[in-house]
């Protein structure tokens, strides 16, 4: 029993840490946290329902998309991608509603170490900043 405590006590550590999050396996990304600003320094706190995204998104770096769960139905293109200083950096643009001004550009940021993750998402005299975490799938 000692040796299985042991065991376990060495292992499991290391398969919890050996998850990839440098672009080479598609993740799961929970998306949490939001922050909305305007042009007279008024950021707020937002949810994700209230700027229309998806709470989880999947990450598929060989097709280059990012997609919301079954139920949206909503995909995005991945212009951009670089590794850089241990962070894979995606971005990429959104027209939006057709017939409405609200396109955007956006810049997700994935930490390799942790899988924590960073949004931003700009577009007319309109910020945002949507904290998440990811995981492989």
């Amino acid at each position: 029993m000692v040796i299985i405590l042991t065991v376990f006590t060495f292992i499991v550590p290391v398969h919890l840490s050996a998850a990839s999050f440098d672009g080479t396996a598609p993740l799961l990304c929970a998306l949490m946290d939001g922050r909305e600003c305007g042009p007279e320094n008024d950021c707020q706190r937002v949810t994700v329902e209230s700027i229309n995204i998806p709470h989880f998104v999947r990450i598929d770096f060989d097709k280059k998309t990012i997609s919301g769960t079954a139920e949206t139905g909503r995909q995005t293109a991945i212009e951009n991608m670089e590794r850089i200083d241990r962070k894979v950096i995606l971005q990429g643009a959104e027209d939006g509603i057709e017939g409405v001004r609200d396109g955007l550009g956006w810049t997700l940021a994935i930490m390799e170490e942790t899988g924590k993750m960073v949004v931003t998402a700009s577009g007319d005299e309109v910020g945002f900043v949507i904290f998440g975490a990811c995981t492989e799938l």
